[in-house]
């Protein structure tokens, strides 16, 4: 008996093995970018690299959460770009020159993927294997990351080897000879990269010092800070997916909801118009909780109808997030305090959008929003004089978005192609030195905008950002009001 059930297991497990990764798979969405986008992507890096170089590139490791329990896996953003492959373990080289293999054969790009294993992916899910990477993503040169030990190139002839510096933060799996931390091995053995002892710095110079970990932070920054026709399409489509659920929620929101109930909205919205991910923690701050600038937490039970709820959500969808920032009365009407600080942080917003253009710095927008701010904060006697210094407004205006929150790019002068946020703020605790009147308000605006030849593209007006449009759409029924579960019996 046990024989049979054995055989027919490793009858099963064969037929898995024969089954092409992901071919003709209904289950898959197919408005995925190109595989000739991130084709193109490896050949603009490559424009870049230095004479005689080679670029590394390592998947992200996995992370555990707890035990036999890993987090949802997330590609490092530069792998993806570069390949399309959202796996781990894997590596990806990309030369500036051309190099010959051993058969003869020339290649200026080579990947090392996860294998296809029926009885791993009958656990964790498909695989695509070096066959499914070179005909879906579009490489010559794929292979499986257990052939990386072998793979015999002389290092030593590049005068620059770029890397991102290792964080030693990677797990290694000893039951896997190929694993992420094995290839980061093998790879500092290839490269002679320096050795470390007792968590000292380094204490051996390599035999030829070509390894580099800073260049490839500034061509990543020129690549990634200048968003493709295709990128800006799915940043579109994460921003659009973002304001809706903004906008239901502030159909649905009433007295009594939790923080995490709102969150739960918002997040069940995306998850409806099929994003996948979230592009950071939401962050749903009631009250004073809203003074918190990367409040996660989400806990409060009972959100009250005399408090601001702010809410900083942002969608994932293929891989690139928006970042959008609402405030509004859990009452559905502003009150005065309220109102008042609420039109000095869109006034604020304003004038930074006045200003964004080509050619202005993002310390231009961020000075003009704080003029803003500091100027209303001393009409209101929250601060004595604009020239004082002060925590209401604790952080800049403005960053890149794309497949970061805050993506790559650099922060000097705006150009076209840009996808960047403008999102100014107040926040006055408990027990700030003001009137108590003020206390517990908390106001964020941030809207996402492309850079266009001439000035902006507001990518997230579909979600109100006036008083009265705010007011108005928190009046209208939500799909929500009749969804009502029934108390839990948890007595029993």
């Amino acid at each position: 008996m046990i024989n049979l059930l054995m055989q027919r297991f490793s009858l099963f497990i064969l037929m898995l093995m024969a089954i092409p990764a992901f071919a003709q798979n209904p289950d898959m969405p197919a408005d995925f970018l190109t595989k000739e986008f991130h084709k193109e992507r490896r050949a603009k890096l490559r424009e870049q690299l230095p004479a005689n170089s080679v670029a590394v590139f390592f998947a992200n490791p996995v992370r555990n959460r707890s035990s036999d329990v890993d987090y949802v896996y997330h590609q490092d953003p530069d792998f993806f770009y570069l390949t399309g492959y959202k796996e781990p373990d894997a590596v990806l080289f990309i030369f500036k020159d051309k190099q010959t293999a051993a058969n003869k054969t020339q290649y200026d790009e080579i990947i090392f993927v996860q294998p296809r294993s029926a009885q791993a992916e009958m656990w964790t899910g498909r695989r695509l294997g070096d066959a499914g990477v070179k005909n879906q993503l579009g490489f010559e040169q794929a292979f499986n990351n257990k052939e990386f030990k072998k793979y015999n190139v002389d290092f030593s002839k590049f005068d620059k080897i770029l890397f991102f510096d290792f964080l030693n933060d990677v797990r290694d799996d000893p039951r896997d000879s190929s694993d992420l931390y094995s290839m980061i091995e093998d790879f500092k053995v290839k490269v002679k990269y320096p050795s470390q002892e007792k968590g000292l710095s380094v204490t051996r110079e390599p035999e030829k010092n070509n390894l580099n970990t800073t260049e490839l932070v500034t061509i990543m920054e020129g690549l990634r800070g200048f968003k493709t026709k295709e990128e800006v399409d799915m940043i579109k489509k994460a921003v659009s997916i973002s304001c809706m659920g903004q906008r239901e929620v502030m159909k649905a929101i009433k007295p009594g909801m939790s923080e995490r109930e709102i969150q739960g909205i918002h997040e069940f919205v995306f998850k409806k118009y099929q994003a996948e991910d979230l592009g950071y923690p939401s962050i749903v701050g009631a009250g004073h909780n809203g003074c918190i600038l990367h409040y996660i937490d989400n806990y409060k039970p009972n959100i009250t109808n005399k408090e601001l709820i702010l809410m900083d959500l942002g969608a994932e969808f293929h891989g690139y997030t928006a970042d959008i920032t609402r405030t509004i009365p859990v009452s559905g009407k502003f009150s005065p305090e309220q109102k008042q600080i609420y039109e000095l942080v869109l006034k604020a917003q304003e004038e930074g959008m006045k200003v964004c253009k080509p050619g202005a710095t993002f310390q231009d927008l961020t000075a003009a929003t704080r003029v803003v701010i500091n100027r209303g904060l001393k009409d209101l006697g929250i601060i004595k004089n604009e020239n004082e210094r002060h925590l209401y407004y604790p952080h800049g205006c403005c960053h890149h978005i794309g497949l970061d929150v805050h993506d790559r790019g650099p922060y000097d002068k705006l150009q076209e192609g840009m996808v960047i946020t403008i999102e100014p703020g107040i926040y006055i605790p408990d027990n700030a030195n003001c009137d108590k009147r003020w206390w517990g308000i908390a106001v964020r605006i941030e809207d996402d905008y492309l850079i266009t030849k001439e000035g902006y593209e507001h990518l997230s007006i579909a979600a109100p950002r006036k008083v009265e449009d705010i007011e108005a759409l928190m009046k209208q029924p939500s799909a929500l009001d009749d969804f009502v579960l029934p108390d839990l019996n948890t007595k029993n």
